[in-house]
Order: C-alpha cells, then sequence, then structure tokens
C-alpha cells in the first residue's frame, strides 16, 4: 500500500468551474470513493474528508456536554458548516456556493493534502499562508511548537 492510499499528502492546483465543481486529485479520488464531506475550515480554507472520518468527527462531538457553551458553539460550526457531496464520474465534486464564500474560491484553487483530510484554498491565499510559515517552519527545531523529527 502506498502512502497516497492511507493519507491525503501533496499540493495541487486543479481549476474551480463557472458551477463551483472542482477535479479532485487522482490519487485522491479512491478514498472518496463513498462520498466527501466538506465543511468549513480554520483560516479560511475549506476541509474535505472521508465519510468516516467525518463520522468520527461527529461522534466525538456528541460526547461533548451541550451545557457547556463552548461546546454547543463548536458542534454548531462544524455540523452547520458541514455539506456530504459524491464524486461524479469525472472525479468532481460541487464545493456549495457558502462554502466557496466562506473560503474565497475562485478559479484559482490549491488543493493541500493534510494526512487525514484535505485542505481546498484561495491559491493566492494559500501562497500568502505558505509563506507565512517559512520562518516558524525553519524555527521548528528551537525546542518549541511540535517535535516529530
Amino acid at each position: 500500500m502506498s502512502l497516497d492510499a492511507k493519507h491525503f499528502i501533496g499540493e495541487h492546483t486543479p481549476k474551480l468551474d463557472e458551477k463551483g465543481r472542482l477535479f479532485l486529485p487522482v490519487k485522491f479520488r479512491p478514498r472518496l470513493a463513498e462520498g466527501v464531506v466538506l465543511m468549513r475550515g480554520q483560516e479560511r480554507c475549506v476541509f474535505g474528508w472521508t465519510i468516516d472520518a467525518y463520522q468520527g468527527i461527529v461522534e466525538r462531538l456528541q460526547e461533548l456536554p451541550f451545557t457547556n457553551r463552548d461546546s454547543r458553539n463548536l458542534v454548531r460550526m462544524v455540523t452547520a458548516g458541514s455539506f456530504e457531496e459524491t464524486l461524479d464520474k469525472q472525479g468532481r465534486i460541487l464545493i456549495p456556493p457558502k462554502l466557496r464564500e466562506w473560503a474565497l474560491l475562485d478559479r484559482d484553487v490549491t488543493v493541500i493534502g493534510a494526512g487525514n483530510r484535505f485542505e481546498i484554498w484561495n491559491s493566492a491565499r494559500w501562497d500568502e499562508f505558505f509563506e507565512s510559515q517559512e520562518e516558524p517552519w525553519a524555527d521548528l527545531s528551537g525546542g518549541e511548537g511540535p517535535a516529530i523529527f
């Protein structure tokens, strides 16, 4: 089994068509044959999850105490901002208008693999974000932040 079969990796630059459809990277498609859940992501991108991964998220959300305001707000933000989609025969998904507005998506988008999910970014915003992370990335060896290497 290749790494691509288990995780979403890489940076891809497909185009969003006039109807809001997006060709997903070929290597992503087998994992999404049963469908995909798109949701609002942090930094104003769109998160894409397999059905199984999203079900796990919802199950964990249901364990949160509804009497806690932060818990209620998290559940609302996740579930209200989520849409289940299916790939068409060409390997495209429709990105709902609300998510296109949220992430400021236009024709030029960047799809990045993020391990157990993928993210869809406005390409200009992705380039800005990526550039802003170059120095923090270089400083990760300083002992602060996540140490995985």
